[in-house]
């Protein structure tokens, strides 16, 4: 009987898409389609606006039609782009599922681990990187380094392998669970009249102008709770980005601030930890990822080294 089904081995044809485009391409396409537009994605894959662009352009000419059309200021996928996408999801999802296979067979000599973590924990996360890629040396890691907002847009979009972050999500459903005390200080200038006060009640900080981060601070929104729980409003001077500019601020006499006790080691020398009633603030760090996330074994060896190195904390 004359057998007419193909061999498993019986090689196919390349698809024309495959031979034209490229997978950078479609990750770039990937990530526009998901950000709703060029400028976000260029961002968050560290390109320029015109070169992102132009690849899709090439990538149009590859599929042999538009993938995107513009409605006013929006940018939308046609219905060729929908298609496409849906299989391009496929295709991003089965690449890490392989890369995390192919890393599990070389166990824990090479690999790429993606870290994404709220600017308050730039001044010990780079220590503890160090600590593990000095164990796993051929470990590439990737550091993402924002705001609390920020955080939570990658996280939804599943960018990163672990995040390091003061508050876990409300609204994400995560894992997250807590690695080190982060408690939270009100400083001076070291020459403050407050510097030597002790027990200072919320009613004297409240009467001197104050600086806080920006809107969607982790660290603004913990500040701003408790003084509301008091029914005090805090004298705001001036809102800064950054936890330097916060620290240099405050040395040069604007005002008060507080930050975690964490980024004041720096400057320990000019600055003056305030024994204010109710503070420090105390609660933890925490490292997580989205629930249902497969974890690759440099993810896992990070979690496990964190949990070798520092002491339990109880969520």
């Amino acid at each position: 009987m004359r057998n007419d089904t193909p061999h498993a081995s019986t090689p196919t044809a390349t698809p024309q898409l495959l031979r034209k485009a490229s997978l950078r391409q479609l990750q770039i396409f990937d990530v526009v389609a998901r950000q709703g537009g060029f400028t976000k994605a260029a961002e968050l894959l560290f390109l320029t606006q015109p070169t992102v662009s132009m690849q899709i352009h090439k990538l149009e000419d590859s599929v042999g039609t538009a993938l995107f059309e513009q409605i006013g200021r929006q940018i939308h996928l046609t219905e060729a782009g929908h298609i496409l996408h849906n299989y391009v999801g496929e295709v991003i999802s089965s690449l890490n599922r392989a890369e995390m296979s192919l890393a599990q067979l070389q166990g824990m000599e090479m690999g790429m681990l993606r870290i994404a973590a709220v600017s308050t924990s730039e001044y010990f996360v780079p220590r503890l990187l160090g600590g593990f890629c000095a164990l796993h040396p051929n470990i590439e890691v990737a550091l993402e380094v924002n705001n609390r907002e920020h955080l939570f847009a990658r996280m939804k979009e599943n960018m990163d392998d672990l995040y390091i972050i003061g508050r876990p999500p409300q609204n994400i459903a995560a894992e997250f669970r807590a690695f080190m005390p982060n408690p939270l200080v009100i400083f001076a200038r070291k020459d403050h009249p407050l510097r030597a006060a002790k027990n200072i009640s919320l009613e004297q900080i409240a009467q001197n102008p104050f600086l806080l981060r920006e809107p969607g601070s982790g660290t603004r929104d913990a500040i701003e709770k408790r003084f509301r729980a008091n029914n005090l409003e805090l004298k705001v001077r001036m809102e800064l980005g950054s936890n330097e500019a916060i620290k240099q601020a405050v040395i040069g006499g604007f005002g008060l601030s507080a930050l975690s006790r964490n980024t004041l080691e720096s400057c320990e020398e000019k600055l003056q930890i305030l024994d204010v009633e109710g503070f420090p603030i105390m609660s933890s760090w925490h490292i997580g990822y989205p629930t249902g996330k497969r974890l690759s074994v440099a993810a896992k060896g990070f979690l496990q080294f964190l949990e070798q190195q520092l002491p339990d904390i109880p969520d």
